[in-house]
């Protein structure tokens, strides 16, 4: 086949645009930006299920595609529970979610939500309260990284293998706490506090060496404390015992060097939109686990009485003191942060 100049030219013209249209799809490609999140529980918890993952998946729909979050539960990237915090400001991993009570002492403006009493029993009044609250107190102590959210979940309840009805029942009875302050006010309530992450509480209460656990409704299933105690005991009413709180952090080198639109999606997603949704999902997973254990018959759901409950506030009252006392020689007012922490879970009670 003879080929005319005209068709000549069309075909070279052609085949020199091939390499610019290759060229801006592989572009398109590498402008896809991978995040890896990082953190300590099960793929079959409730919080990668049904707060990480639909997260990163909104992150995804909303950037079309060019932001993406790969997920690694149960520390599949190594390390332990503890350690978290630090990959992520050191850049091992681009994000993790992680207590801030796991390194006691660290961080400590996040610890006034953890003192016994502070908290209320909805993640989220708790949640969107921490939020704010961090803002102003918690950011600067995160400065190795970027503080995505900072919040907290609903009521701790204390589950074990002996019915709970006075304090005087908790005498002797290894517990574990999840932050030094839980551990602290199980003390002073004359429970002998035993502080673990959570992933070991399943072998610790098999092998008797801990006779109970103080953690939310969400996380029992995930960790078979439905299996392996008998009696879930409550606090009634508002404020309660104890809860804990939570990161979502950063690479901030990571998070400094991602392209604007991108960031704004990030943004858009996190703070206090992040908090809402994470308080939202305990609320409601919590709520689901309670119906389905006293559905199941297989354990015993109680609540200590108002009048008990007071007893416990005034056993407590010295663990506020000391730890205001300990914020003093860290050149923090402790009672302001006391008083601000109050103040705003109030507000979003009233919200």
């Amino acid at each position: 086949m003879i080929l005319s100049r005209r068709s000549l030219m069309k075909t070279g013209g052609a085949m020199l645009a091939a390499p610019l249209i290759l060229g801006t799809g592989a572009a398109r490609a590498q402008s896809v930006v991978t995040l890896k999140l990082h953190h300590f529980l099960p793929p079959a918890s409730n919080v990668h299920q049904r707060l990480l993952m639909p997260w990163a998946k909104t992150l995804e729909e909303q950037s079309n595609g060019a932001l993406k979050v790969d997920i690694f539960p149960a520390m599949q990237l190594g390390g332990k529970p503890p350690q978290l915090y630090d990959q992520a400001a050191n850049g091992v991993v681009d994000i993790v979610w992680t207590l801030p009570g796991n390194t006691p002492g660290r961080f400590p403006s996040t610890e006034v939500f953890e003192l016994p009493f502070i908290a209320a029993k909805e993640a989220i009044i708790n949640a969107q309260a921490c939020q704010e609250y961090g803002q102003t107190h918690v950011v600067k102590e995160a400065g190795g990284t970027q503080l995505l959210c900072f919040w907290a979940h609903d009521q701790g309840l204390i589950h074990t293998n002996k019915e709970i009805k006075t304090a005087a029942d908790l005498a002797g009875l290894k517990l574990r706490n999840p932050t030094r302050l839980a551990g602290e006010a199980l003390a002073a309530l004359g429970a002998t506090p035993v502080g673990m992450p959570v992933p070991q509480v399943p072998e610790a209460l098999a092998q008797r060496s801990i006779d109970g656990c103080v953690i939310p409704w969400e996380v029992v299933p995930s960790i078979k404390v439905n299996e392996l105690t008998k009696f879930h005991t409550e606090i009634p009413g508002s404020p309660t015992l104890y809860t804990a709180t939570f990161f979502l952090a950063m690479n901030k080198g990571k998070y400094d060097g991602l392209p604007a639109d991108l960031k704004a999606v990030l943004d858009a997603n996190s703070g206090m939109a992040f908090a809402r949704k994470a308080g939202e999902m305990w609320d409601s997973v919590g709520a689901e686990v309670r119906a389905a254990i006293e559905a199941s018959g297989k354990g015993t759901i109680s609540a200590i009485s108002d009048d008990e409950k007071a007893k416990w506030l005034a056993a407590t009252s010295p663990v506020h003191d000391k730890w205001i006392e300990d914020m003093k020689a860290k050149d923090i007012d402790g009672k302001a942060l006391i008083e601000a922490a109050k103040a705003l879970v109030q507000k979003y009670s009233n919200a």
